[in-house]
């Protein structure tokens, strides 16, 4: 493909509670055995981009860990490959990434020495599938100098989240705001962007210079009325897990027969970090319906309608409802767990009830389970 790749996973998310304090949105755990960013990455492979640089920054030590060998997402190239970008202290510049168009000047070596005539911006907390090509073929076709990903919500979910779009019949954008306050449209971002790097770089410097730091808001917002910015509308499935509900109803998503064969049946496929472990354990008497369970876990009690993660123990008479156990969780005989989200290598003592009463709840269990 005659572009690059860039993913801005370096952000932190006011809203998803204590399961921010350990990891940057795009390593959080997703459908039993993946993390947010292999979605995007995978996306990548497989409209064939070889050149993809991730932009870290917050709590980056489990994104890192996780991206430390690029075999995963064929990007173990002579030519092309993954590139991890984190904030380095320089003569010329002491500061972190102040935004996400800063993040980009900091490493414009990047873009300034490629050779390839487009770039793919998108973030590292979208869960979808898409041929980037498609995208291209349209920007090409519009004679764009930007074109926006956008989905259309259904009637009901919360826009205000996110940069909200209005455009023409041709396609083009007349309206962006971003987080609005109160809105009646329903045509979001998705955070995907395609623009040509010659254009982008000369975005990003005059940004710099004039201290402008938001790819949103000091470039698309600002140039939306000067520059030929137009809106691809995504068909199939999308969602932005930046919040504790989003994550938990996007999991959930993928107990229903439609969603799940979408993202792990169908071609092209998504490709995660393969752990070394053995299948999942169901022991005599364990019950478990409708849910999604990872390898290296042991089952004694009753599983229903729930995601459990790598390496989870269910210890006797426990009783796990409309709830997702992270990676590496002891769960104590006789404990009852509803509508929660249980933090990874959580030890959860026996006799313990967590209900989530209207909400989820996360369960967080300050103990020291790893001692020396």
């Amino acid at each position: 493909m005659r572009a690059i790749g860039i993913i801005l996973a370096g952000g932190k998310s006011n809203h998803m509670g204590e399961l921010s304090n350990k990891r940057a949105i795009a390593a959080m755990p997703m459908a039993g055995s993946y993390r947010s960013i292999d979605f995007v990455l995978s996306n990548m492979s497989n409209s064939h981009i070889s050149k993809v640089g991730v932009f870290i920054q917050y709590n980056a030590k489990t994104l890192n860990e996780h991206l430390s060998s690029s075999k995963w997402w064929d990007f173990g190239r002579k030519q092309g490959g993954l590139y991890v970008f984190t904030p380095t202290i320089t003569a010329d510049n002491s500061f972190w990434y102040r935004g996400t168009a800063d993040a980009i000047y900091q490493n414009l070596d990047f873009l300034k020495n490629s050779h390839e005539p487009y770039v793919i911006i998108a973030s590292g907390d979208g869960i979808y599938k898409l041929d980037y090509n498609k995208v291209l073929e349209y920007h090409i076709a519009k004679k764009a100098d930007i074109t926006v990903v956008c989905k259309q919500l259904e009637i009901g979910e919360d826009a205000k989240r996110f940069g909200v779009v209005k455009e023409n019949q041709d396609g083009r954008i007349i309206e962006f705001e971003e987080k609005p306050v109160v809105t009646e449209h329903n045509l979001v971002s998705a955070g995907i962007y395609v623009i040509r790097r010659r254009q982008l770089i000369d975005l990003i410097e005059k940004s710099a210079l004039e201290e402008r730091y938001d790819f949103v808001k000091d470039i698309l917002i600002r140039y939306k009325n000067i520059k030929n910015i137009y809106a691809y509308q995504l068909e199939s499935y999308w969602s932005n897990i930046a919040t504790t509900n989003s994550y938990f109803k996007t999991n959930m998503d993928f107990l229903k027969k439609d969603v799940r064969e979408f993202f792990l049946k169908q071609y092209p496929d998504i490709y995660s970090k393969v752990d070394d472990l053995p299948p999942a354990k169901y022991n005599l008497g364990s019950v478990v319906k409708n849910s999604l369970v990872s390898s290296g876990c042991i089952i004694n009690g009753e599983v229903t309608d729930s995601i459990l993660f790598k390496k989870v123990y269910v210890g006797n008479n426990c009783v796990i409802k409309n709830s997702i156990i992270l990676n590496d969780v002891y769960i104590g005989d006789n404990s009852y767990i509803e509508n929660c989200i249980v933090e990874s290598r959580d030890t959860i003592r026996a006799n313990t009830t967590h209900v989530g009463e209207g909400e989820v709840k996360i369960v967080v269990e300050k103990n020291e389970r790893y001692v020396l």
